[in-house]
């Protein structure tokens, strides 16, 4: 018998896989360059629907790499194609060379293209994806140990765009009343996103937080 924590990642799974479907079905009978302008207008449009200011990666470095949330920036991260905005930087400390670490994470996902939200454990604080990390000079790789997102998408891929955010912000465990975990808010292209996201071509946005398993 199904318990009511599997019962609710079943249904978040199939209300995934019907999503899944019917922009696959949709989207039978474009190329992929007609996907990919797609993406970008759907990216534009919802960075004009949301009133982000988007900042130049030179002035998010002058800025100590943040972002200001009083007036909705999110920096370009022109390699990647990724929007970020490092709501809070969070306590600890960054991750530390050739360090492999069980990283927490909760999130949202929102699928900008079909304009619903797709999948999120970030409801009940019961629930929480779990990843392991290892930051190797500049590179910081990872996979799925357990969670919603490893269930969902039957894989321990972790998407990039989670990867990259570790590269600015702190992973810690809260310890005192001031003490807050590491949130972001991320536009993901397919690219860096999740297998299905990749599969069929859309973008979504994330909210996510990342704090430091005991």
């Amino acid at each position: 018998m199904e318990t009511g924590k599997d019962m609710k990642k079943s249904v978040y799974a199939l209300l995934f896989v019907l999503v899944s479907v019917l922009i696959t079905s949709c989207n039978d009978y474009e190329t992929y360059g007609e996907k990919k302008e797609k993406e970008r207008n759907a990216i534009t449009a919802f960075i004009r629907n949301q009133e982000i200011s988007v900042i130049t990666e030179s002035q998010f470095v002058q800025q100590d790499s943040t972002t200001d949330v009083s007036k909705n920036e999110y920096v370009y991260l022109e390699k990647s194609g990724i929007y970020l905005q490092v709501v809070r930087k969070g306590c600890g400390e960054r991750l530390g060379e050739n360090k492999t670490v069980n990283v927490l994470c909760r999130f949202s996902e929102y699928n900008i293209l079909a304009d619903t939200m797709q999948l999120r454990n970030d409801i009940n604080a019961r629930y929480v994806d779990k990843m392991s990390v290892k930051r190797t000079d500049a590179s910081i790789t990872g996979s799925f140990v357990s969670g919603l997102m490893m269930s969902a998408y039957g894989s321990t891929a972790v998407p990039n765009a989670f990867l990259l955010a570790l590269h600015y912000v702190n992973l810690g465990r809260p310890m005192t009343a001031g003490d807050e975990i590491a949130k972001v808010k991320m536009i993901v292209p397919h690219s860096q996103g999740q297998a299905y996201a990749q599969q069929n071509v859309y973008p979504c946005f994330y909210v996510l937080t990342l704090e430091k398993e005991k």
